[in-house]
C-alpha cells in the first residue's frame, strides 16, 4: 500500500498531482491529518483541490485528533515562546506527534489489517533544500519514501513543476498559531483579512498565563501578538526611499 502524508502545502500536494498525472505510481491513498487550526487559505486549496485529485484517481481522506482547544490542558504542547523565573525559553514540541503523525499512524494500522498487509509505503514531501528534515521509520508498518529526494528536486523545482503543469501553487501549511511563523507570514496572516488573525489574536491571549511558572507566547518577541510591528522595511518606506536615492552607481 502506498499513502502519502498530504499537508496541502507546496511539496505534498505537488506529490498527489504528480501521482494523479502518471508522473509517479499511482497511490491508494492521500492522507490530511487535520489540526483544525490550519490556515483558512488551507482549506479553502483543500476544497478547491481535492475532486481534481480524487477525479484522477488520488482518494483524499482526512483523519484528525480532534484537538478542541490548543490549550496546554490538553496535554499537548506547541513549542510557544516562554518567560519565566529562569528566563526564556520555549514549551517542548509535541502538537506535531500528537496532531499530524498518530492520527495518520492510528489509519494506517487500521487499513493494514483490514487489507491483510504488513506495512505501507508513506511518501513525504522533503526536498533537497530540507534533506535535514528526514528521518528513519519509529514503526514496523511505516516505510517512508522521499520522492523528491530520488527526483533531486528543490523547493523551487517542486514550484515550477506546479506551475509548468498550470496547476495553482498552495501557501504553505501551518497551524495559525505556531511559533515557527517568521515574521513574513504572520504579516502576510495580519493583512489577508480572512479571520485567522482574530483566531491568532485570541490563542495569544489564551496560552499567556496556561503553563505555571511561565508566560507563553506565539513570537520569539515574547509580547503580546498586538503589540508587535510586523511591518517590513518597505512598509515603513527605508527600502523605497533607497530606491528612490540610488543614482544608477549601484552593483547589485
Amino acid at each position: 500500500m502506498k499513502v502519502i502524508s498530504l499537508g496541502w502545502g507546496v511539496q505534498s500536494f505537488a506529490l498527489a498531482a504528480m501521482s494523479a498525472l502518471g508522473e509517479l505510481p499511482t497511490v491508494d491513498y492521500a492522507i490530511h491529518s487535520d489540526t483544525t487550526h490550519e490556515r483558512s487559505q488551507t482549506y479553502d486549496f483543500a476544497k478547491k483541490w481535492t475532486p481534481w485529485l480524487e477525479s484522477r484517481g488520488v482518494k483524499v481522506v482526512t483523519v484528525s485528533a480532534a484537538p478542541k482547544t490548543t490549550s496546554i490542558e490538553t496535554g499537548v504542547t506547541p513549542p510557544y515562546f516562554t518567560v519565566g523565573l529562569r528566563g526564556a525559553g520555549m514549551l517542548y514540541r509535541t502538537c506535531t506527534e500528537r496532531w499530524k503523525i498518530r492520527p495518520i499512524e492510528k489509519f494506517l494500522k487500521a487499513e493494514l489489517k483490514k487489507r491483510g498487509l504488513g506495512y505501507a509505503e508513506k511518501w513525504i514531501g522533503i526536498t533537497l533544500d530540507e534533506v535535514e528534515r528526514m528521518r528513519p521509520s519509529k514503526t514496523k508498518f511505516e516505510k517512508l519514501v522521499y520522492p523528491f529526494i530520488d527526483l533531486k528536486m528543490r523547493r523551487g523545482d517542486v514550484v515550477k513543476w506546479l506551475q509548468d503543469n498550470e496547476l495553482e501553487v498552495p501557501v504553505k501549511s501551518s497551524c495559525i498559531h505556531c511559533p515557527y511563523h517568521d515574521r513574513a507570514t504572520w504579516r502576510e496572516i495580519k493583512l489577508h483579512g480572512n479571520g485567522d488573525w482574530s483566531k491568532a489574536l485570541e490563542i495569544d491571549k489564551t496560552i499567556r498565563n496556561k503553563r505555571p511558572g511561565y508566560e507563553c507566547y506565539l513570537t520569539p518577541d515574547r509580547k503580546p501578538l498586538d503589540e508587535i510591528d510586523f511591518r517590513s522595511q518597505e512598509d515603513h518606506g527605508q527600502l523605497r526611499l533607497w530606491a528612490e536615492e540610488c543614482t544608477g552607481n549601484c552593483f547589485l
